[in-house]
């Protein structure tokens, strides 16, 4: 039975690990060739910026990405919430006056985010089925595994991917 997710709908019926290694490969390709000023154009007014989008993604693959490896070396493990926006404040700074100044440039969320994908996608094609229903625990969405979290993942870029996808057209 496949999982259910937030990004289910985003996913479709497409396999997750492949999903996953085919929008890596658009996002590396369309964000390659970007100039610094294009990681700083939005899709939307008061929306992230395509340097945003590419550091929340890589939040995202290190935050996932290590709560995969605690539920596979710690029985009972509850994952912890985190906030994206208070996140991504850290990343950017609190205001948007100071927005651009601190963090990682565009170039770099993209290098960071293509790496961490690479390594949980090796990580997640070596499981067994039996380590892909490993369960752990959320806060807020109750008892989860694995393989929903892979799930997860991909749905989760994809979303992603159509917003990058609009950047590029502007």
């Amino acid at each position: 039975m496949t999982p259910q997710t937030p990004y289910s709908a985003d996913l479709g019926s497409r396999e997750p690990l492949s999903a996953l290694r085919e929008t890596m490969a658009r996002i590396q390709t369309l964000a390659s060739g970007w100039a610094p000023a294009q990681f700083e154009r939005t899709y939307a007014p008061g929306k992230w910026t395509a340097r945003e989008i590419l550091t929340h993604l890589a939040q995202t693959e290190l935050a996932l990405g290590n709560r995969a490896r605690m539920a596979l070396a710690t029985p009972g493990y509850t994952a912890q919430s985190f906030d994206q926006d208070r996140w991504m404040a850290q990343e950017t700074g609190a205001s948007a006056a100071s927005r651009g100044s601190r963090g990682a440039t565009g170039p770099v969320a993209l290098e960071a985010l293509v790496a961490l994908n690479a390594m949980n996608r090796a990580l997640f094609e070596s499981l067994t089925p039996a380590e892909r229903a490993t369960p752990f625990a959320h806060p807020e969405y109750g008892a989860l595994t694995i393989d929903w979290l892979i799930h997860q993942m991909a749905g989760h870029a994809l979303h992603h991917l159509k917003q990058l996808d609009q950047i590029e057209q502007l």
